[in-house]
């Protein structure tokens, strides 16, 4: 092998920039040219591809986002996209690819593996729901985000005995607003894969009012039945139910955009070199993750056929802690 690609897909997350910088470095050191795809699969078929050397990924590991650009490619879901792509990859010499994203880019990545060329993927998602990986590029620093803003709302909260709800991103899971809710100490979190009734909301806030709490603290993942802005509307017409007035926080993208921490810069590290060494050993079709502590492999179609279950000791945890 003489030459390699890396991409970053979907949402971006605080770390990939170390995990691009960890594969053009260790991809070197292996002897080889290292080429960067700009705007992810939309890149690929536009053929907007360019050498990365040493330098070229300096100063990077502290940055959030991702240099080389993401992007949604409706295209590239299409068989003739998938071909297309593998044209621009055979233009360019380049012979395997490491492509650092979440449940959709690692689809991808198996959908081009199922074609015969060699993919190897990084775990890279705050969304923390990636099967074949306990914790993915960006989560820790993503979390850290949605505790500082917990606690300053809850000073808010207590100083006018209110309750807030604090919507934390998780289209489909609620993997991030279950560890962010219990670190931050929130009465009650809630999350798409527990159905949730707003009445079983008004008496566990009405609780605590009774109970003589200064505040109560909803956290909500953005794809629950009941958002945010949703139970706000509920409470606005129920508030004497409960004592404590409701107002709401979305922290959103904010989440996303932070300098990655020690441990997402580390993590990002430790994956991006596993995937070279791994393709220098001849291994592909797989997905770069942490499992029971240690950098592993899953295979990729175990990937794209499973979704992370939801830790429900975790949830239990959660009940327990916010008497």
């Amino acid at each position: 092998m003489k030459r390699i690609g890396v991409l970053t897909s979907g949402g971006d997350a605080p770390g990939m920039n170390a995990a691009i910088r960890a594969v053009v470095r260790t991809g070197i050191d292996n002897g080889w040219e290292v080429y960067g795809i700009r705007r992810g699969y939309s890149g690929l078929l536009d053929e907007d591809v360019v050498p990365l050397g040493a330098r070229d990924v300096g100063g990077i590991i502290q940055r959030g986002g991702t240099v080389l650009g993401s992007a949604r490619s409706p295209e590239f879901m299409t068989k003739e996209g998938r071909q297309k792509a593998l044209q621009t990859l055979d233009n360019h010499q380049i012979e395997a690819l490491v492509i650092i994203g979440g449940n959709g880019s690692q689809k991808g990545a198996h959908a081009l593996s199922q074609m015969g060329f060699p993919v190897v993927g990084i775990a890279s998602t705050i969304d923390n729901d990636l099967f074949g990986s306990e914790i993915s590029i960006g989560v820790d620093t993503a979390l850290d985000v949605a505790l500082v803003a917990i606690d300053r709302i809850k000073v808010t909260a207590s100083s006018h005995r209110r309750a807030f709800a604090v919507e934390v991103m998780g289209r489909d899971t609620g993997h991030l607003a279950l560890a962010a809710g219990i670190a931050g100490g929130a009465e009650h979190i809630v999350i798409p894969e527990v159905e949730t009734d707003p009445e079983d909301l008004a008496a566990v806030i009405r609780s605590a009012y009774e109970r003589g709490k200064p505040h109560a603290i909803l956290v909500v993942a953005e794809g629950a039945r009941y958002n945010a802005r949703e139970l706000e509307r509920y409470f606005v017409e129920h508030h004497e139910q409960v004592g404590f007035q409701l107002r709401i926080t979305i922290l959103g993208y904010v989440q996303r955009g932070g300098a990655p921490g020690a441990y997402d810069r580390l993590l990002a590290s430790r994956f991006g070199a596993v995937a070279t060494e791994r393709l220098a050993r001849g291994e592909h079709g797989t997905l770069i993750g942490l499992v029971n502590g240690r950098v592993t492999t899953t295979p990729l179609s175990e990937v794209a056929a499973n979704k992370k279950p939801l830790d429900h000791e975790l949830l239990k945890l959660a009940h327990i802690l916010a008497r």
